[in-house]
């Protein structure tokens, strides 16, 4: 730490806050404030207002503005439906999860592992909505071009050069599509069973539609195995 010394009056957790952000995206906030806030977790936070939840609305807000200009600009003969869809696969969970994995977010969020008990889910729904938290706390500490440029870099252009974002995975959204354009009842989705603990509970689900049994699909939770379910219907249905 010699390297800063006008940073003697922090504590050490502040220290390690001020590190990580200098260090990795090269400034020093104005305030750690909100830096601190977005990094603490509900599950170790004294008050609901010191948790990252409200930052992390805020990031969303943010970073689907920035994403929906980007794409704005970028594909100017591509109509509402392609942005929508991108736009969806750029700021999802899985996105925003590996963008957190790129900047070594974990290292710096402070969580209760009992809260999750370190589950592939939990760790990824936690860190994905402590990157919107950290977007947020950024926009509220350095502005709109700080916060675009990050945004840019670590979850807008990796998914660029990786061609992820022409990939859908909505397959909730694609059966409806479907359905709709072959003049098919709506999809059903019913649960067919929910078994296990709370922390690693497997749920199966089925889809329906005109009252007939289609694909059948599992997952950690009731949103995944409908993906998934519709991912299978698709398989039968489509030629």
């Amino acid at each position: 730490m010699a390297l800063f010394p006008f940073f003697q009056k922090y504590s050490k957790e502040e220290l390690e806050i001020i590190q990580f952000i200098f260090l990795r995206f090269g400034y020093k906030p104005k305030s750690l404030v909100h830096f601190h806030r977005a990094l603490t977790h509900k599950s170790v936070a004294a008050e609901d207002t010191d948790t990252n939840e409200r930052l992390e609305f805020l990031g969303d807000a943010v970073l689907g503005a920035i994403v929906a200009e980007t794409l704005f600009t970028k594909f100017l003969s591509e109509d509402e439906g392609f942005l929508t869809k991108t736009r969806s696969h750029i700021v999802d969970k899985n996105a925003l999860y590996e963008a957190a994995t790129r900047i070594g977010l974990k290292q710096y969020l402070l969580y209760d592992k009992r809260f999750i008990k370190d589950t592939e889910e939990g760790i990824k729904t936690i860190l994905s909505d402590c990157m919107e938290a950290l977007i947020g706390a950024i926009y509220l500490d350095k502005k709109i071009d700080v916060t675009k440029n990050f945004v840019l870099k670590w979850i807008v252009n990796p998914n660029f050069d990786s061609g992820k974002y022409q990939i859908d995975k909505n397959y909730k959204g694609q059966l409806l599509e479907y359905t709709h354009s072959e003049k098919l009842s709506p999809p059903n989705y019913v649960i067919v069973s929910s078994d296990g603990p709370d922390h690693k509970k497997e749920f199966v689900v089925e889809v329906q539609i005109d009252n007939k049994s289609f694909g059948i699909g599992n997952g950690k939770n009731k949103k995944s195995a409908e993906q998934a379910a519709a991912k299978t219907t698709l398989k039968q249905l489509r030629p």
